[in-house]
């Protein structure tokens, strides 16, 4: 076997981290061929948890997994990183504005991206996970000015799967026959999941449903709300199906996209579809399994596309100006 990818999983011991830690240590994201150590972070508090989680991975006996690392220095959870799972950030507490939020973890993204820089490896990947993740993203780069921009993505693949299954659901077909749903701009509610570029069953997916009123009005917003649905039907936030995005997301980092079909990724914008250059912004991608992506060029929008565009740009250029004095 090869030499070990050492993946660094930032809060750890959380739900998400419970559930990603173990996809990965069964090589879900390298492969089967691939051996792991896995570099947990946790903050002070929670270690003794960690810990615990520890346990449970060692008496998994995973064959690919060859060291675990917990610690609650980043320093030492991102030695050598070729992979940065950032998941850990302070959740929106009651009462709690968008805006709020993004200070409250501001800082932590700071320093994180300082420790990246210092102490992960040459060739480090990183994918923001943590929310508001765009912005912790753009936070944790521009504290990093010596990691290549194109290292950096945020996590909306859990927005696309979600735009796949309901496609799906409404055209009664299996997930695995939608393709090239596309996620754009923000992962908040101003997102805009657009179909019209989707296809089910090799079809487009608006001549399949036949029904544009039910994009507009019905999968527009269930897929923006669809988060805050799940708070309220489960009393508390997505962890299975964020791990599982998070797999995904990395999984196409390292091993491609299939050759004529995309994903959405939040990536440091170009330039293109007139984002502004320096946003993290969610585009279609295609990745090519060395660890690189590239925007989809060329796709066309409608008066409504582009309006619905311009409504979370904004959203993140107002974001981007909340935590300015935090960009170095």
């Amino acid at each position: 076997m090869s030499k070990p990818k050492r993946v660094a999983i930032t809060g750890a011991a959380g739900q998400i981290g419970y559930s990603i830690l173990p996809r990965i240590a069964a090589g879900e994201i390298f492969g089967p061929d691939q051996p792991v150590v896995l570099q947990c972070l946790e903050i002070p508090p929670a270690m003794n948890a960690l810990r615990g989680v520890a346990m449970e991975l060692e008496d998994c006996a995973f064959p690919l997994l060859e060291g675990i690392v917990c610690s609650d220095d980043p320093h030492v959870a991102f030695g050598d990183a070729d992979l940065v799972l950032m998941v850990g950030a302070k959740p929106r507490g009651k009462g709690m504005e968008r805006g709020d939020l993004i200070r409250e973890n501001g800082p932590i993204f700071v320093g994180q991206g300082q420790a990246i820089q210092k102490s992960a490896s040459k060739d480090v990947r990183v994918v923001v996970v943590g929310n508001p993740c765009n912005t912790n993203c753009l936070i944790a780069m521009h504290n990093a000015p010596d990691v290549p921009k194109d290292r950096w993505t945020a996590m909306t693949q859990l927005d696309h799967n979600r735009a796949l299954a309901q496609l799906a659901n409404r055209a009664s077909a299996a997930t695995r026959d939608v393709q090239n749903a596309i996620i754009w701009g923000n992962h908040s509610a101003t997102q805009f999941p657009e179909w019209r570029h989707a296809t089910i069953g090799g079809k487009k997916a608006a001549d399949v449903i036949g029904d544009n009123a039910w994009f507009t009005d019905h999968f527009i917003p269930t897929v923006q709300k669809r988060g805050a649905a799940i708070i309220e039907a489960r009393g508390q936030s997505s962890a299975m199906s964020a791990a599982n995005a998070a797999i995904d997301h990395a999984r196409y980092l390292y091993q491609g996209t299939r050759a004529g079909e995309w994903t959405s990724m939040a990536v440091c914008s170009d330039g293109s579809y007139e984002v502004p250059e320096g946003l993290i912004a969610s585009f279609a991608v295609t990745c090519k399994g060395d660890g690189t992506w590239d925007i989809v060029e060329g796709l066309d929008f409608d008066e409504f596309g582009r309006g619905k565009l311009a409504i979370t740009v904004n959203e993140l250029e107002g974001e981007r100006d909340t935590v300015k004095d935090l960009l170095r």
